[in-house]
């Protein structure tokens, strides 16, 4: 076996990686840039090597700089991760060329797969159902336009060489194709350094739903069930899941027998991805083979027992597939929620900054057979960076049923704290606990159907906000009780602690009463009463307990005049009062937030692409007026209504901070 390996990649990944290397005795090689210079996988590999300043292009991506740190330190192989350099077949023959094992496959199915255009041609070629669409080159936006009136309305704008839902636009018309085609085509450039795009038919009512393939070097390949990926969110998966609750076994076995063949077709060894698109009646598409790693490969394992990374690492040794297709199992049920450095409540635009908080939830098996998996690669004062993708971690969660794994997910969830910076974590809950999610309903437009008015916090029933009001009951009386303790009072005048108070929580009064008792509280709310036990004390950012005897997980973060309450997607403030103080709370005025309806401001730190208006122009609604990149993707800012521009506050190639004032209207 390999004796030391060079992982030519960052982040969760890259982690993920020396993991199994660890497991299996093999030393690693870790490379990091400027940027990435204190970063969690640097510190958990062997050695580490310097490759390059913050962008990928001048770091990541230097096929040379990742050869000679396998000269400087003796590494026998390279393993690329996903992303980056991993479906380059110009990396793998450099590889080939300085006498370096690829933990992947050979050129051949790289340069036949690893691009979407030439993917599907030879799928075609052997028999392989695609979906309708133009895969030659395209002379610019005319032809483009063209193209898709062809095909028919609406059709997909989408990168050659892309991925992670980079390069890759709808459009339901022939402004959206122009402006789609522009803005595919620069962050394919940006991205991959290959700006070629193709346009096929959009499908409308879409699942996602890709098979694992797994084969060596002797001509074994076998299939390991399938993932559901249909929550997605511009086109970037959200939520996975394996297996899918909408295959059954025929279908089921047809799509991963043709999911081999195409395999064994190109000469495919290692562990790859047959992606299909899936519609209400079970027929299913090739839309293209990823060559690499998925992200969302842990659900595949979990279901499986089969660790993907240390089969990888065996085949590209030379080694057998120690199983065949009927060794394979598929056992329970695995959910995947990617979480993500971004906002929902601001249309999921980028974030960044430092993790003043990061405390994952507890992984490892607990006695209801429900398992948690957390793969990450941050830790607490990690600093997330606008040069990369804004994953902070992906939390799985596997149960003996589907039912089993979304309960346990989201209990996951609600005990996963990050602070410091925005991120979806309510809203990836909020998804888990949609009635549309939990009954398996599910198709590629869910996030765009279910939220169209975007993500605002979860709406959570009467009983459940009930629970945190008593919740908020018990602390802020644990609070109280520590406070009238303290040294230095005032003899014979220590404060008592009434039993009646008023809560108010995200809005909405709770008078309540609350009876000391045990561990916990008595609370008499709306006519009945609550038992909440719990051993939290002040100073604690998570709270378990139960309330009447059900478990609950709640974050607590103290504010001035309260708390914040974090539970099942939902973010509340509650403030418990005396009732005399409710009362007179109640005639505070109310503090009206500024109008900044005249100004278009930056949504999220990034780089100014370009500004497509002037002073004194009059715009419409719905034109753009400006492009900002953050995090390898490119944002149109566009108008919400008719105006006329009074001002230009930025140009193209200014660095902006969140809110920063781009225009000013009339």
């Amino acid at each position: 076996m390999f004796s030391k390996i060079l992982i030519a990649n960052r982040g969760e990944i890259a982690c993920r990686v020396i993991k199994t290397a660890r497991k299996m005795g093999i030393k690693t090689v870790a490379v990091y840039s400027d940027a990435d210079a204190e970063a969690l996988h640097v510190q958990m590999a062997d050695e580490a090597v310097h490759v390059g300043k913050p962008p990928a292009a001048e770091s990541y991506l230097l096929i040379d700089r990742i050869i000679q740190a396998c000269k400087d330190t003796g590494a026998e192989a390279v393993h690329p991760g996903y992303g980056f350099l991993s479906e380059k077949a110009a990396f793998c023959e450099a590889l080939e060329a300085a006498g370096i094992a690829f933990i992947g496959p050979g050129v051949r199915a790289i340069g036949a797969m690893g691009d979407k255009i030439e993917s599907k041609k030879l799928a075609q070629a052997a028999g392989v159902n695609t979906v309708p669409g133009y895969l030659g080159a395209i002379q610019g936006t005319d032809a483009a336009v063209e193209i898709a009136k062809g095909i028919g309305y609406p059709v997909m704008i989408k990168a050659s060489a892309g991925g992670g839902g980079k390069g890759m636009r709808i459009a339901w018309n022939d402004d959206e194709v122009r402006e789609g085609f522009v803005s595919a085509t620069n962050e394919a450039k940006s991205s991959f350094a290959d700006d070629r795009v193709f346009i096929e038919k959009f499908v409308d009512q879409p699942r996602h739903i890709e098979i694992q393939v797994l084969g060596d070097k002797h001509g074994n390949i076998v299939y390991l069930h399938e993932r559901e990926c249909s929550i997605q969110r511009r086109h970037q998966k959200v939520l996975e899941e394996a297996p899918s609750p909408f295959l059954d076994a025929a279908t089921r076995k047809a799509m991963g027998e043709q999911a081999v063949q195409l395999a064994r077709e190109v000469g495919y060894y290692s562990a790859g991805t047959v992606e299909f698109i899936v519609d209400g009646n079970r027929n299913f598409y090739f839309l293209e083979m990823n060559t690499r790693l998925q992200v969302e490969h842990p659900v595949t394992e979990l279901i499986t027992g089969i660790d993907l990374v240390e089969q990888m690492i065996r085949v590209a040794y030379g080694e057998k597939l120690s199983f065949g297709q009927q060794d394979i199992r598929m056992d329970g049920w695995a959910i995947e929620a990617r979480v993500y450095a971004e906002d929902p409540t601001r249309g999921f635009l980028p974030s960044i900054g430092r993790l003043t908080r990061y405390k994952p939830p507890k992984e490892g098996p607990d006695a209801s057979g429900r398992t948690i998996r957390n793969d990450t690669g941050v830790y607490e004062g990690a600093e997330i960076s606008m040069f990369y993708d804004p994953m902070i971690a992906k939390l799985c969660a596997h149960a003996p049923t589907r039912e089993a794994a979304i309960d346990a997910t989201r209990e996951a969830l609600d005990a996963f704290q990050v602070r410091g910076i925005s991120h979806n974590i309510a809203f990836v809950t909020a998804v888990l606990g949609h009635e549309r999610f939990r009954a398996g309903r599910l198709t590629t437009g869910f996030i765009a159907e279910e939220f169209p008015e975007g993500f605002h916090g979860a709406s959570l029933e009467p009983a459940v906000s009930q629970a945190l009001a008593a919740i908020a009951t018990l602390v802020h009386l644990r609070t109280e009780a520590r406070a009238i303790r303290i040294d230095g009072q005032v003899p014979n005048r220590t404060p008592k602690l009434g039993k009646d108070w008023v809560v108010l929580l995200g809005g909405t009064e709770y008078p309540v009463t609350a009876h000391p008792d045990g561990h916990g509280y008595d609370v008499e709310l709306d006519g009945h009463t609550l038992a909440v036990r719990s051993d939290w004390v002040p100073g604690q950012t998570l709270l378990t307990g139960t309330v009447n005897a059900r478990a609950i997980t709640v974050q607590v973060d103290k504010k001035p005049d309260g708390f914040r309450l974090t539970h099942a997607g939902a973010e509340l403030d509650a403030v418990v009062r005396n009732p005399r103080a409710a009362e007179l709370n109640r005639l505070m005025p109310v503090k009206v937030p500024p109008d900044t309806s005249k100004f278009l401001l930056c949504p999220m730190p990034g780089l100014v692409v370009s500004i497509a208006v002037e002073v004194g122009e009059a715009v419409k609604a719905g034109q753009t007026l400006a492009v900002v990149e953050a995090m390898k993707m490119e944002n149109v800012l566009k108008a919400e209504r008719d105006g006329t521009i009074l001002a230009v506050k930025a140009k193209k190639g200014d660095s902006l901070a969140v809110d920063q004032v781009i225009l000013e209207f009339e």
